[in-house]
């Protein structure tokens, strides 16, 4: 039962942290949200920095089964890569609201210069990683982590906007030109490979 009330409190302080910032979230808010007394709650957590570590490891053990889910129904890198660019349109409601949640934790902690702020930085470090390794397959060499970072960054980008401006058809337009630039990319390598063999 404790296990499963701490699970709780992680699973709304990550919510809060998410739509409301970090800082501007109080225990009290994460408390109400739980339904629990704020006596039951210093029992699992002694400080708000407690709760961060908690919810950004929570983050990553759910980003890495994303994206070992990825790898199992994906059949091919770039149909991985393209589940990674539409992932602004599976969570585009939320984006569009309350922007990039990796991005937006990131962005806020770094302002504070918080403690964490590199714990933050890893979600990024994941993903760089994943796509690094995806374009790696597909055959693209030295330039597999350059193409991570340029996909990485403009889906940060578009998260950006498409929050700013509260705009569907961006976003949707934009992914549409993130999987053309990966084909473009794509058939490229493969011209190169070709030129090479003849």
């Amino acid at each position: 039962m404790a296990l499963e009330t701490r699970d709780r409190i992680i699973e709304a302080a990550d919510l809060l942290f998410y739509q409301h910032g970090f800082e501007a979230t109080s225990f009290a808010d994460i408390a109400s949200a739980v339904g629990i007394s704020r006596g039951n709650f210093y029992h699992h957590f002694k400080t708000k920095d407690d709760i961060l570590d908690s919810v950004i490891n929570r983050r990553l053990a759910n980003t890495e089964q994303m994206l070992d889910r990825w790898e199992v129904t994906g059949s091919d890198p770039a149909e991985r890569i393209r589940s990674f660019i539409h992932i602004l349109i599976v969570n585009g409601e939320k984006i569009r609201k309350f922007g990039c949640p990796v991005g937006t934790l990131s962005s806020e902690l770094a302002k504070l210069n918080h403690a964490a702020k590199s714990d933050a930085a890893a979600l990024f470090t994941l993903f760089r990683s994943w796509l690094r390794r995806q374009f790696d397959r597909l055959g693209f060499g030295d330039r597999s982590d350059e193409l991570a970072m340029h996909i990485l960054g403009r889906s940060q980008g578009v998260a950006i906007l498409a929050n700013a401006f509260d705009d569907d058809g961006f976003l949707h337009h934009e992914v549409d030109l993130m999987c053309a630039w990966l084909d473009d990319q794509i058939a490229g390598l493969t011209t190169t490979n070709n030129s090479i063999r003849e």
